[in-house]
């Protein structure tokens, strides 16, 4: 195993360092991150969701609307 958070000092970060530190390491991997291969049906839905977003950036989405589209099968 590799150097721990004590090691490094990183336990000793406030909450919002670890936060962006850990944001920083995640986006160094690219597409080396375990997982992240997507299918192009999955790239597709990605792309239009973005898209979506894009042109309704002032719609908000709480939990329970997002909660009742999965469970309605929409």
């Amino acid at each position: 195993m590799g150097p721990t958070m004590e090691d490094l000092g990183i336990d000793r970060l406030s909450a919002e360092d670890r936060l962006a530190l850990a944001l920083e390491i995640w986006e160094s991997l690219g597409a080396d991150i375990p997982g992240s291969r997507l299918t192009a049906e999955q790239r597709a839905e990605l792309a239009r969701r973005d898209a979506e977003m894009d042109a309704n950036p002032g719609r908000p989405m709480t939990w329970e609307h997002v909660r009742a589209e999965i469970e309605g099968g929409r």
